[in-house]
């Protein structure tokens, strides 16, 4: 006799997976996470580096006619001899000037015929010609210089000693080159800083030094990169004479260099940096021409003293174009580290006037995109404040063009490189923290929507918001700016066949609309929202067919993993972001109910298989799943249920255990339909579930169990349990994985209750060695204390405890006792009081 209790269990029904007609309680909700509506991830797209540093790489939409060159001569005289007088636009009057008779009589023609001269030899002829070939080309660059000066016929008397070294009224000589300091101070406030050679090649005089015709000594004005190339001279040296050369050279190029830092500490020792300084003019003179020689690292040191020295206007420019120049070497980067210049391009682009200087910006700020790619940089430049400085510069672009009502000229082409260094430095945590500090992801939204027109500057934000997004914070708070998905489908449908810029925006769509329902509301607001999409979708999915048929159908290589098409990856965003989308209650009912939608969907499993892009199929199955909860009236997956499940049978028998596991997923949704449980047991799909319960992986389990819980619903299918060995593996799935799962736990909990609705013997209707099973484990697994012991840590316990108590504990306890209540042989077995 049954006692009353096990009478009101008795008439308790079969237990369906997902109950959708009643209050969800709170461990359901959770559940559902799991059981039915999920997120899909993806990888963020790949951006190769490029081979060589440019201001514009070649995936640049501009042409080489629109945009500034990457490439250009610089020499000494691309500056200006002044560069504090203010520029002009008037016309100065011409000055009255009376031609004046010449005073000296060696600038008049000689009145007495000349004389004939002997024959010369041919070979001196060619000598000669050669030296005045050089000569020319020397003049035509704005330097005289001699490939040898001839000593003066007087010594020196400026140094006694050529290791002498002297303060007050000093005397420094390194090497061959003599430097003098004048002032008592050391701090070259009365004199400027004199240079003397004494190497043999020619001097360098103080009249000639500050007066700028400076000649520069052979091996400094034939310097390479590296100060190593050889000079030439006025008759061909043999080898040993040439290594002596490219020696002396660089020896007299690191000694230049010694004297321009110390140059550099006596101008800031003595309060003469700036443009304040008496002799700043001829200072700049003597520097520029230095330039010519033609070293990398002594050009370092000259712009480092040059842009002390606060010059403005071409010379600016000119000296940012020598930097990025330099910079353009990825072996001049230890250079530019070692010599600290990056504090000398921040304050450039701190201090001066951007609309001023929107051309030597860009050279600046090309310097620090190259720089910024190499990891060596980034705590440094980040720790000096440049995403500070490029986030305010950014906001000034922004107020300007809003207050001009159209974009300035070259901000566009500023902005590439300010957002290509941005987009390197997000990879720290510490930039990432310093952009949410200041509000900078709304400033990158205005910039990309006052920039629509500019491919280029959208695919550098693009790319900044799409490795952003990948992280909490950052997502959230985009998210949370509602402009930003206006902003996002006007680009999608302004540039629908660009993959690489649509590939990332689709990307941070889905990122967005992950984990934030909020999103996912605000996104569906917009008008258009969903239908860009699908017009995207539709976009791709045609030349992915296009790049199917001029491939091949059928060939082996498509059965070979490869990376992901173009067009597939774009494909693979996009249902990702559909799929995410269909977890919000208000959308994911009208997506399934949408022809398009859907037919797009099963298009794409119809002739992609998971042999030819897993991620795709997978990620196109999840979103199906998704739709798939929705038991709506109008719904076009419940009117295409058994194409769809002939569809998923394709996967069921690949071996992709990812793509197998959201197959089993859309079965578990859809076995809820009566036709579908026919069409399992038909095309005998239930004896691969049960198979699938034996398997290592509990997600698997948990599916599986799934659709053979809603199999049990009706009672001529239960009976397939039982032949098919799927009690005995039931209990095992119980027994191996209930105490890490409870959830699972209570699956199989109703898949037995459900089976045994009509039980007349325990031993007969689940075995006599799974009902003394079953008779052991329940009542341990009911024991509080011996289920959610063990070395849980709270918070884990807290988690299990919830499942236990609200999903696990009620089934369990309903089972045992039905068990319990027609089982003979109770004496037999110690059974623990319940």
């Amino acid at each position: 006799m049954l006692s009353p209790n096990d009478k009101k269990l008795e008439k308790l029904g079969p237990f369906y997976r997902p109950s959708v007609s009643k209050q969800k309680t709170s461990a359901e909700i959770i559940s559902e996470a799991r059981n039915a509506l999920r997120t899909v991830r993806a990888q963020r797209p790949f951006t190769p580096r490029e081979d060589q540093r440019k201001l514009f790489g070649p995936a640049s939409s501009r042409t080489p006619e629109g945009r500034p060159p990457s490439c250009f001569s610089l020499h000494a005289a691309s500056f200006e001899s002044s560069d504090s007088r203010p520029f002009s636009g008037a016309r100065l009057s011409p000055l009255e000037l009376k031609p004046k008779a010449p005073t000296s009589p060696a600038t008049e023609e000689d009145p007495c015929p000349s004389f004939p001269t002997p024959p010369v030899d041919p070979a001196k002829i060619r000598r000669i010609s050669r030296a005045r070939a050089r000569l020319f080309r020397a003049a035509s660059q704005g330097t005289l210089l001699p490939d040898r000066a001839h000593p003066p016929a007087e010594p020196k008397k400026t140094v006694e000693s050529k290791e002498t070294v002297l303060m007050g009224n000093s005397v420094v000589k390194r090497n061959a080159i003599y430097l003098t300091e004048s002032n008592a101070t050391g701090h070259l406030k009365s004199h400027p800083l004199q240079l003397t050679y004494d190497g043999g090649f020619g001097e360098i005089k103080e009249q000639e030094m500050f007066i700028g015709a400076t000649p520069l000594p052979s091996p400094l004005r034939s310097g390479g990169d590296q100060g190593k190339r050889r000079g030439r001279a006025s008759s061909c040296p043999d080898s040993s004479d040439l290594s002596g050369l490219e020696t002396k050279a660089e020896e007299n190029i690191e000694t230049v260099c010694a004297a321009c830092t110390e140059l550099h500490h006596a101008l800031e020792e003595g309060n003469m940096l700036g443009n304040k300084f008496k002799r700043r003019s001829i200072l700049l003179k003597t520097l520029y021409k230095l330039v010519d020689v033609g070293s990398d690292l002594l050009s370092l040191k000259l712009a480092k003293i040059i842009l002390a020295l606060k010059v403005s206007r071409k010379n600016l420019l000119n000296v940012c174009k020598l930097i990025f120049k330099i910079s353009r070497s990825e072996k001049n980067d230890s250079l530019i580290q070692n010599d600290n210049i990056l504090e000398s391009l921040l304050e450039v682009l701190g201090k001066e006037d951007l609309q001023t200087n929107t051309e030597a910006f860009l050279y600046c700020m090309g310097t620090l995109k190259f720089i910024s790619g190499n990891p060596g940089f980034l705590n440094e430049m980040i720790s000096k404040g440049t995403v500070e400085i490029l986030i305010n510069l950014i906001k000034q672009i922004n107020e300007n063009t809003k207050k001009c009502g159209t974009c300035l000229p070259n901000s566009g082409h500023l902005l590439v490189q300010m957002t290509a260094t941005l987009r390197n430095l997000v990879d720290s945590p510490l930039a990432r923290s310093k952009l949410l500090s200041i509000s900078a992801l709304p400033q990158l939204c205005t910039a990309m929507g006052q920039h629509t027109g500019d491919k280029d500057v959208c695919t550098n934000i693009a790319r900044i918001f799409s490795k952003l997004t990948s992280y909490h914070d950052c997502c959230v708070a985009l998210a949370n700016y509602s402009r930003c998905y206006a902003l996002f489908l006007t680009l999608i449908n302004k540039y629908q066949k660009k993959q690489d810029l649509v590939v990332r925006i689709v990307f941070i769509l889905g990122n967005l609309t992950a984990k934030n329902n909020q999103a996912r509301e605000q996104f569906s607001k917009e008008k258009g929202g969903v239908p860009t999409l699908l017009s995207l979708f539709h976009t791709f999915y045609q030349l992915d067919l296009q790049s199917k048929k001029w491939v091949g159908d059928g060939e082996e290589q498509l059965k070979v993993q490869r990376p992901p098409t173009q067009a597939e990856d774009v494909l693979i965003k996009l249902t990702r972001v559909l799929a995410n989308l269909a977890i919000h209650p208000g959308i994911g009912p009208a997506m399934a109910a949408n022809p398009h939608v859907v037919g797009l969907l099963l298009a794409m499993l119809e002739y992609k298989s998971v042999d030819d892009c897993e991620e795709l199929v997978i990620n196109t199955t999840a979103t199906i799943n998704n739709l798939s909860y929705y038991r709506v009236k109008n719904s076009v997956i419940q009117d295409k249920k058994l194409y769809i499940a002939e569809l998923l049978v394709k996967l069921l028998v690949s071996k992709n255990m990812d793509g197998i596991l959201e197959a089993v997923r859309v079965f578990g949704n859809l076995s809820q339909d009566h036709d579908i449980c026919d069409f399992i047991v038909q095309k005998n799909v239930h004896k691969f579930l049960i198979a699938l319960l034996g398997a290592k992986h509990q997600e698997i389990c948990f599916s599986a169990c799934g659709v053979l819980l809603n199999l049990t619903v009706d009672q001529d299918k239960r009976i397939i349990l039982k032949e098919g060995g799927g009690i005995k593996k039931l209990v095992e799935c119980l027994r191996d994985v209930g105490p890490t799962d409870w959830q699972l736990a209570c699956l199989v909990c109703k898949t037995l209750w459900n089976f045994s609705e009509n039980i007349t013997n325990a031993s007969s209707c689940f075995g006599d060695e799974e009902t003394n099973t079953l008779l052991v484990l329940l009542p341990s697994f009911l024991d509080e204390e011996l289920a959610l012991g063990g070395s849980f840590d709270q918070d884990l316990k807290n988690y299990h405890r919830l499942h236990w108590e609200t999903e696990f504990q009620p089934v369990a306890q309903q089972l045992l006792n039905r068990i319990q209540s027609h089982h003979s042989f109770l004496e037999a077995l110690p059974i623990p009081s319940s």
